[in-house]
């Protein structure tokens, strides 16, 4: 069934929120990366990457039961396997897509975690044994570019090693996000349960991660004695976890898995705009050397491409070969 017009810009509206938000996460996890190398020199890239994940998912999922307990009561089988599979899929994807920036650029990192826009047609497409329509194709290519341009991508450098087939996994998982959200077999889920049973899950999932690759048991509680990282914590909390997922929860399933796929795709172009100014606010109060990034063609032109193939899609309408019922509640 198709969404009303006024639903599904609201929809679309309700996403683009969400990429500016999740955009605002790049320069605060880099920020809090340089705090924490400051707090423990020495500790790993694993321990120092769950220790930026799981703090926020734990603590989102704690603020959602103190202020919305009595809407998270009766949980579903349905809204308790949703939040899981969701919670899994995103935690997995986060792991392979750091493990692959070990071995790889960010550029290529940044390239290749957005092929899901390529991914969601073709699965779509052999799911109902049908091609997509031309315009989908055309908006894929459009949007491919904008990243590639975006990120300095650089085709005569790519080389398929550990790090670039480890993002590429990464990605397949983010799709499967996309797609847990649009399954049928969820309508009617409510969207705070949901999100809580996702935000449990990563952060279990990442605390455990945590504590296995400590240097020492103690030095986990080590960042919760430091001001900046306190703060930036905050920020991933209540911005880019509990506003980003739950806006992504509530509205994605209202659109096409097509269209969030391509939509997501403003997440970068987001962050590049985000880290003209945060990086140098950051530093000034913290002291590390993290500078701002410049105004470059790189960042209109990706930017503008993005922008123009997710109209595109919008005025010549849905992809005909997919169309997902709207299955979350309030």
């Amino acid at each position: 069934m198709k969404p009303d017009s006024s639903l599904h810009r609201r929809a679309l509206l309700g996403l683009l929120l969400a990429n500016l938000l999740w955009g605002l996460s790049f320069p605060v996890v880099k920020a809090m990366v340089h705090t924490q190398e400051q707090l423990l020199p020495g500790s790993g890239n694993w321990f120092i990457t769950a220790m930026t994940v799981g703090p926020r998912f734990l603590l989102a999922t704690v603020v959602l039961a103190l202020v919305a307990g009595a809407k998270l009561r009766g949980l579903t089988r349905g809204e308790l396997r949703q939040g899981a599979w969701l919670g899994l899929a995103n935690a997995l994807g986060l792991l392979l897509q750091v493990d692959g920036l070990q071995f790889t650029s960010a550029s290529v990192s940044s390239f290749l975690t957005q092929f899901y826009a390529v991914l969601i047609p073709v699965v779509v497409a052999l799911k109902v044994r049908r091609a997509p329509a031309p315009v989908v194709g055309a908006c894929v290519l459009l949007v491919l570019a904008g990243v590639a341009i975006l990120g300095r991508f650089d085709f005569h450098a790519l080389s398929f090693g550990r790090g670039e087939l480890s993002t590429l996994a990464g990605s397949v998982f983010f799709m499967g996000q996309i797609f847990v959200l649009a399954d049928p077999r969820y309508a009617g889920n409510r969207a705070l349960p949901v999100s809580a049973v996702m935000f449990a899950t990563v952060g279990l999932l990442f605390t455990i991660l945590a504590l296995a690759t400590a240097p020492a048991a103690a030095d986990v509680l080590v960042p919760w004695t430091s001001g900046p990282w306190l703060v930036f914590t905050g920020l991933l909390t209540v911005f880019c976890t509990l506003g980003a997922f739950m806006l992504m929860i509530r509205w994605q399933p209202v659109i096409t898995a097509t269209e969030a796929g391509l939509i997501y795709c403003f997440e970068p172009l987001f962050a590049s705009v985000m880290a003209l100014f945060l990086p140098g606010l950051f530093s000034r109060w913290v002291g590390f050397d993290y500078p701002n990034e410049t105004l470059t063609w790189q960042l209109l032109v990706g930017g503008g491409l993005i922008t123009v193939a997710n109209g595109l899609l919008q005025l010549k309408g849905s992809t005909g070969s997919e169309k997902e019922e709207s299955g979350i509640k309030n």
